[in-house]
C-alpha cells in the first residue's frame, strides 16, 4: 500500500466533529420542537391531584389541544400576551398543566368552570351554575405509604397499618359534571374550601380545581405567592395530560442501579387520565 493511499483510508476513519455537532444540535432543536408544539414529559411534585394522580407519576401532556401562547415554547422568549394562536376552550374535566400566574411555576389541575360559569362550593359540594354536581361515595382510596407519599399526618384516623404494609384510605367520590364527564375526588373533612361565595368565571378564564379537594391551592383561592390561582387566563395553559408513563415512589437512588426496579409502581403504568377508571364506573352505576 503506497504513502498516498494509506493517508487517504487514515482520513476517511477520522470523526467530523464539526458535523457530528451539527447532528447534536439538529437533534436537540427537533426535541425542543416536539416537546414545544406537540407534546411533552411532566412529573407530579405534590398531592393536589390525588386520587388520580400520585407525586411521582410521570405524563405525557399534549400541546396541541387548546392553540398556542407565548407560554408553549419549550424555551420561553416571547413576551407576555394575550390570546392563544388556533385557540380553543379546554372541556369542563379536562386535566391541564399550567403557569400559576404569580411565580410562573409549572401547576397541574382540573377544569371545572368555563367563561360564564358559576362555580360555588357548599358543604364540600360543588355547585355550577346553581345545580349540584353529582357527588357518589366509593370505596376508599387505598395507597400505599412510601417516600413521596406519606400519609398525611392531618388526618392521621386515615393510616393504616396492615401485615402487608402501611396505607392511606382516603375517603373517595366521583363526581359527574353536565357533560357526563366523570373523575374521583378526595374529601377529608371540612376546609375552607368547602364553603365558597358564587364566582363567575370571566372571558378568557377556566376556573380550576385539584381532586384532593381539602389539600389544593387552586381557583377556590385568589391569586398570590404560594397561594391559589383566582381565575386563570387560558394563554397560561400549556397543555392536556393524557396519560401516565411511569410512577416512582421516591425509594429510588439515581446513583444506585439496584433501587431503581424496586422504586417503580408498575400498576400506574400507561393509565390514561381522561377517562374515569372501569371498577369505579361500575360503583357509580
Amino acid at each position: 500500500m503506497d504513502a498516498k493511499s494509506a493517508k487517504a483510508r487514515k482520513a476517511k476513519k477520522e470523526t467530523n466533529w464539526l458535523d457530528e455537532l451539527k447532528h447534536i444540535a439538529l437533534l436537540a432543536l427537533a426535541v425542543m420542537a416536539i416537546w414545544s408544539f406537540v407534546a411533552k414529559p411532566f412529573f407530579i411534585p405534590s398531592e393536589s391531584m390525588v386520587p388520580t394522580l400520585l407525586t411521582g407519576d410521570r405524563l405525557i401532556v399534549t400541546k396541541y389541544p387548546y392553540g398556542y401562547s407565548y407560554l408553549s415554547p419549550f424555551v420561553r422568549f416571547l413576551p407576555e400576551m394575550e390570546g392563544r394562536l388556533f385557540g380553543r376552550y379546554p372541556t369542563r374535566g379536562d386535566i391541564v398543566v399550567l403557569k400559576d400566574p404569580v411565580n410562573h411555576e409549572d401547576w397541574i389541575k382540573r377544569v371545572i368552570g368555563l367563561p360564564g360559569d358559576t362555580v360555588q362550593m357548599r358543604g364540600g359540594t360543588l355547585y355550577l351554575n346553581g345545580e349540584a354536581i353529582p357527588k357518589v361515595q366509593v370505596a376508599p382510596a387505598h395507597i400505599e405509604e412510601s417516600p413521596n407519599m406519606p400519609c398525611d399526618p392531618r388526618v392521621p384516623q386515615f393510616r393504616k397499618d396492615e401485615s402487608g404494609g402501611i396505607y392511606c384510605e382516603y375517603p373517595r367520590f366521583v363526581e359527574t359534571l353536565p357533560n357526563g364527564r366523570q373523575y374521583q375526588v378526595l374529601d377529608l373533612g371540612d376546609t375552607p374550601g368547602d364553603y365558597t361565595r358564587p364566582q363567575v368565571v370571566p372571558e378568557g378564564h377556566v376556573f380550576l380545581m385539584g381532586d384532593n379537594r381539602d389539600r389544593s391551592a387552586d381557583s377556590r383561592f385568589a391569586a398570590r405567592e404560594h397561594g391559589g390561582l383566582g381565575m386563570l387566563p387560558v394563554e397560561n395553559i400549556s397543555g392536556r395530560a393524557e396519560f401516565i408513563t411511569f410512577s416512582l415512589d421516591g425509594s429510588s437512588e439515581y446513583f444506585d442501579p439496584s433501587t431503581w426496579l424496586g422504586g417503580l409502581r408498575p400498576e400506574r403504568a400507561w393509565k390514561s387520565l381522561r377517562h374515569l377508571p372501569d371498577n369505579l364506573k361500575e360503583d357509580v352505576e
